[in-house]
């Protein structure tokens, strides 16, 4: 990256800080909800754009993760006492332990052996916390109702207050800013190289020293650890956690994200968060007999005109419209420089 692409970078960055700051005094409170739900998928289909995108392992479960990573800051909040910020943490290491050991029985499993075996999990999970002998922490079929933290300042701007959702929406914006930083630096580097090594072809990994158990069984821990820490949000955000809430559909939910998105693609999981929270909204608003028949032609059409996703769709954009780079005549080519033969 040159000086100006620095200086540009630096910019639009700037822009979008602002812009972040003042959207949420802008916008109704139901707006700023939604919005700050759109960051917590975000960070959950990033999880899963390392685990199957990067790595190549399908997964259909990981609304399970995102269960259990709501139900533990709940459970936190509302048994314990903890304040939400530190529940966040917790849920990430939980959820991260329980994928790193669904890893290693994954490793013989691939494809869509694997994919339903996930979608086996992803149905067990919501039964399992109606269980009786758990119903004292997860609160059965009713649930745990929680309340939304305060800010802990308070202050007025555009003539809007800093109540709980928008004080959530920057509190959600940092932990979204983290996540995505975080994974950036992981998969740009060395774990990042065995992941697409893995994917591409796992043979000449394993030939050049990558150890594929541990290799993909850490992919499926730090996948369901982001996920466990959208859903920890997810539960803050909502206020709410109940079995009913994380059903398979959410993991399909997850996974339509994912591929609108684009796969392989840490920006896109933004463009796949805004998919799956808005677009079902403007399905229902144009037919409120057929609103998943709508969803549904909506959806195939975005495939068809999007078969890459929205940064596939955004890179070839830019492609064409960079101009092509100046031939260097200042070096000449190699190959067509006559070789001198001693004589």
């Amino acid at each position: 990256m040159n000086t100006r692409q620095r200086k540009l970078a630096w910019i639009l960055g700037a822009l979008l800080l602002v812009a972040l700051c003042v959207l949420p005094f802008m916008v109704k409170n139901y707006r700023v909800f939604q919005f700050n739900l759109v960051l917590v998928y975000a960070i959950a289909i990033l999880g899963l754009n390392i685990l199957t995108g990067f790595n190549g392992q399908i997964s259909l479960g990981h609304g399970a993760f995102f269960a259990m990573g709501g139900y533990a800051a709940a459970i936190m909040m509302d048994r314990f006492g903890l304040p939400y910020w530190s529940t966040l943490p917790v849920a990430g290491v939980l959820c991260f332990g329980i994928g790193f050991l669904m890893g290693f029985p994954a490793l013989r499993l691939g494809g869509h052996y694997l994919a339903l075996a996930t979608y086996a999990f992803a149905l067990a999970v919501p039964q399992l916390l109606k269980w009786k002998l758990i119903e004292h922490w997860t609160g059965g079929v009713q649930g745990i109702v929680l309340s939304k933290p305060e800010p802990p300042f308070t202050f007025r701007f555009l003539g809007q207050p800093l109540n709980a959702d928008r004080w959530l929406f920057f509190f959600t914006c940092a932990v979204t800013a983290i996540m995505f930083l975080l994974a950036y630096n992981l998969l740009r580097g060395r774990t990042g190289r065995a992941l697409v090594a893995i994917r591409d072809h796992p043979i000449a990994a394993t030939a050049m020293g990558i150890n594929l158990p541990i290799v993909k069984s850490t992919a499926f821990g730090i996948s369901a650890a982001y996920t466990g820490v959208a859903g920890a949000l997810g539960a803050i955000c909502v206020a709410f956690v109940a079995p009913d809430s994380f059903s398979v559909l959410l993991s399909i939910t997850l996974l339509v994200g994912l591929v609108v998105g684009g796969l392989a693609s840490i920006p896109g999981a933004i463009f796949g968060a805004l998919f799956i929270q808005f677009v079902p909204n403007v399905a229902d608003e144009l037919s409120k007999s057929a609103p998943w028949a709508i969803y549904g032609v909506l959806l195939i059409g975005m495939m068809y005109l999007m078969p890459t996703g929205a940064m596939g769709l955004l890179k070839g954009a830019w492609a064409r419209l960079r101009p092509a780079a100046a031939p260097d005549t200042k070096s000449p080519n190699p190959a067509l420089t006559p070789r001198r033969h001693p004589t």
